[in-house]
């Protein structure tokens, strides 16, 4: 018999501002525990010492976290030149040194330009990727190298904050996927030396920023003042809220019971100019007040809009009170 989750249902998504100095696993804890959450998972990885914003995904809302795990991430990163490190930031010992170029502002642009568009890159050991079920991280602390094949991604924007060396600090919006240590280390590289990163702080992800977003203290300091649950709980955005780049479609009851017991629906029924459109739709339908909630996600494929994810914890139509 599987064991019963504790807890509360709750569906949401906190927009977390990860302190420094904690993984974002430990962040997850605390922060499922001051919510008293049932089931929660975070959206993407930060380094334990970088710091900024970390959805939190609560109940259905973790069905969603894939569209934020895949969405485009902003950071601000401060990076050293002259000195790398086993783990290419300030938590890693040094490895090596290298004399600093004489460099300006136009130079240094140049480089930077050289990183935008279409990349690859090779993740560092000190990563939590995997290689035969055993995290890269933990065959590094062994000495162990292996080879990792090099990724693709995407750099959309890469600016130049401010310099005084050893220090540049930068700006970057990439693809997933992206480690900035290693961006970090390659633009050194570039210039003719070598870094590691004393700074990051993730300030995007997707359509979410860091300026919407609750520290970890902020909220224990809710809930020693004793803010009730339901307090805490207004602090959460929506489920759908991550899934706004979506077209939306409204159902009617009855398609709403169609969809949900996973039967497709003829487009030429749904009414809808534009419902054509291939790709990924959010569907809502009513509940027996009237009130419009969110069913899931749906796709369209050969003229059939069919379910391809379902959220039966905010509502069903059937639970709802709609009759066939």
């Amino acid at each position: 018999m599987a064991r019963q989750r504790r807890g509360r249902d709750v569906h949401g998504i906190l927009l977390l501002d990860k302190p420094a100095g904690i993984s974002s696993n430990r962040a997850l804890q605390i922060v499922k525990r001051i919510f008293q959450a049932k089931k929660a998972g975070h959206t993407g990885s930060l380094d334990p010492f970088a710091t900024g914003l970390l959805p939190i995904c609560f109940g259905e809302a973790t069905k969603v976290s894939t569209f934020l795990l895949d969405a485009d991430k902003s950071y601000r990163a401060v990076a050293k030149l002259g000195i790398t490190t086993t783990t290419a930031d300030s938590e890693g010992e040094i490895k090596g040194s290298q004399p600093i170029p004489e460099l300006n502002s136009a130079s240094i642009e140049a480089v930077l330009s050289e990183f935008l568009g279409a990349q690859t890159q090779i993740p560092p050991m000190y990563s939590a990727l995997k290689r035969d079920g055993k995290k890269l991280y933990e065959l590094a602390r062994e000495g162990i190298e292996v080879e990792r094949p090099p990724r693709n991604l995407h750099i959309h924007q890469l600016k130049l904050i401010s310099w005084e060396l050893p220090e540049l600090i930068f700006t970057v919006r990439s693809s997933k996927g992206t480690y900035i240590r290693v961006l970090a280390e390659d633009i050194a590289i570039a210039l003719g030396s070598c870094a590691h990163l004393t700074g990051l702080r993730r300030t995007q992800a997707g359509d979410f920023t860091v300026e919407h977003a609750i520290s970890i203290e902020q909220l224990e300091l809710l809930l020693a003042d004793g803010e009730s649950q339901l307090q805490l709980d207004s602090l959460l955005l929506p489920v759908d809220a991550a899934l706004q780049s979506f077209p939306r479609l409204d159902l009617s009851p009855q398609q709403a019971i169609e969809i949900h017991h996973g039967r497709p629906l003829d487009i030429l029924d749904l009414k809808v100019s534009n419902v054509t459109n291939a790709g990924l739709w959010r569907i809502y339908t009513v509940d027996k007040e009237g009130r419009s909630y969110l069913m899931g996600m749906a796709k369209i494929e050969e003229q059939k809009l069919k379910s391809v994810r379902l959220f039966p914890g905010l509502a069903t139509p059937v639970q709802a009170g709609v009759q066939a």
